[in-house]
């Protein structure tokens, strides 16, 4: 097999070049891994991106640049699948790093499961592990807060490039943040593709450590997936998609209880927030950030399911 690691960027020249260097090191059983490429997909960036990847393109012999204007990270996967060579594609975000074996991981497993199944109906999915820990990302240990349900998420996934061609890619409808990889998911688990975990390709998602500052950047993601979601619900209106976007009584009772119908907003939980950040728990932090940022996305859900259907009618 031969694989194409897709990677859209935006502005994330610091970590993408640890993620970069990381794929370059990759160890391959060459009895199931021809070779591999590692197509990085510029969506605009207005940092340096360009710049050092054409400067340092000896330093990344696998790597092949794309750009295009900015438009979201469902066309720049879009381009990267268009233009990859090889049969199988594996996606990665450009702020995870993985140590030497990731990508012979996926191979095992691929060949493995294919295997025992008869059949290439099938992609891996791998372990992701969050770290603020820019010197070393890959020393963080698993943390119970790393689990994933998801189907298909793209932060660390292996598939045949045929079952994307089929699905039909990532619908660039997705041009704000969040639901084009798990909308793509649900199209996947429509052809019978069945997800095979693959704890053995670790990736290790950089962030910085939360800090109140982030708070504002947070809130205007969170709109952005509430209405992105709706879009989500539009293509697949069933009770299983209203639950992963949030679109259900029980949501909007549970995160209006938590912050008294909204009015705990991010100024009522500051204190308590910028306490949990001196004691060095940033982590702790942002999932306690996280009861007025999951009403913001649940209330984003339903003022663009409102002006859908007063647009519908």
């Amino acid at each position: 097999m031969f694989f194409s690691v897709v990677i859209p960027t935006y502005n994330r020249l610091p970590i993408l070049e640890k993620c970069l260097k990381a794929l370059e090191l990759q160890y391959l059983n060459k009895s199931l891994v021809e070779n591999y490429e590692v197509i990085v997909v510029d969506d605009g960036s207005t940092d340096q991106t360009i710049d050092y990847l054409e400067r340092e393109k000896e330093q990344f012999p696998h790597v092949r640049l794309y750009q295009q204007k900015h438009q979201g990270p469902a066309g720049a996967r879009n381009l990267g699948v268009s233009e990859a060579k090889g049969n199988i594609i594996v996606f990665i975000d450009s702020d995870l790093v993985v140590k030497e074996k990731f990508l012979a991981a996926h191979a095992e497993a691929l060949v493995k499961e294919e295997k025992r199944l008869g059949s290439n109906r099938l992609f891996t999915y791998g372990a992701v592990i969050n770290t603020c820990n820019f010197a070393e990302p890959t020393s963080e240990p698993y943390k119970i807060t790393d689990f994933s349900a998801a189907y298909f998420a793209t932060g660390n996934v292996a598939i045949a490039k045929t079952w994307l061609e089929k699905a039909g890619l990532f619908d660039t409808a997705f041009s704000q943040y969040g639901w084009e990889d798990l909308e793509l998911g649900v199209r996947l688990k429509q052809l019978g593709l069945k997800l095979i975990k693959c704890p053995d390709a670790v990736g290790y998602h950089w962030h910085p450590p939360f800090s109140l500052e982030e708070i504002p950047n947070l809130i205007d993601k969170e709109i952005q997936r509430g209405r992105m979601g709706v879009v989500f619900y539009q293509k697949h209106p069933s009770w299983e998609v209203r639950l992963m976007i949030q679109m259900t009584w029980l949501h909007r009772l549970l995160w209006g209880t938590l912050t008294l119908g909204g009015r705990l907003e991010e100024k009522a939980f500051s204190p308590l927030l910028e306490w949990l950040i001196k004691q060095g728990k940033p982590q702790l932090a942002l999932e306690v950030a996280r009861i007025f940022l999951n009403w913001y996305n649940v209330q984003g859900v339903y003022e663009a399911y409102g002006k859908a259907q007063k647009n519908n009618q």
